[in-house]
């Protein structure tokens, strides 16, 4: 994965050694310190757009690391009970984080869940793989999940996010005519 969208370089006179970068909207800023030559401002520039692609891809893994990743977690977790047959990022579930159909072993993940952090993603990966041997929420289903550490943590900031999700934009009109 590269770096798409424009790249703004800031040098800054109080930023004696340290370079960061992040992205604002579709532009990815690089700050340095404004004694670094051109030469080393092209060096950090490419060096901190490759850690953030680096970034990218374990954030954002593609299908085949998915079901690499539920392979891993079956394994750790379930004694490698659930084999699912696919796993794959869709763009059409906006009101679930992920899905499983116990009859084909098919799990498919919202792509809102991209850019997570990897342990909510490892949750919401092994509860679907969960539904695989157990496919209600039953005490059975959850006896399943208790061995991963952070479960309600992950559950927690699944909430969050979605509750962040349903509140009313700040810039949008909201009035009501009386």
């Amino acid at each position: 994965m590269t770096i798409s969208g424009p790249v703004e370089v800031r040098r800054s006179r109080r930023r004696r050694r340290t370079v960061t970068a992040y992205r604002e909207g579709r532009t990815t800023v690089v700050c340095i310190p404004a004694r670094f030559s051109k030469a080393e401002e092209r060096e950090w520039v490419a060096a901190m757009l490759e850690r953030l692609s680096a970034q990218d891809r374990r954030r954002r893994p593609g299908d085949a690391a998915l079901t690499v990743r539920a392979a891993e977690l079956s394994a750790r977790y379930l004694g490698a009970r659930a084999q699912p047959s696919s796993v794959r990022w869709v763009t059409n579930q906006n009101s679930r984080w992920g899905s499983c159909t116990p009859a084909d072993s098919s799990i498919r993940l919202s792509t809102r869940l991209q850019g997570t952090p990897g342990w909510v993603l490892d949750y919401v990966l092994l509860h679907e793989l969960a539904h695989l041997i157990e496919p209600g929420h039953g005490a059975a289903f959850w006896s399943l999940l208790e061995p991963y550490p952070r479960t309600e943590r992950a559950r927690g900031y699944l909430e969050g996010l979605s509750a962040a999700r349903d509140l009313p934009d700040p810039g949008a009109d909201t009035d009501v005519d009386a």
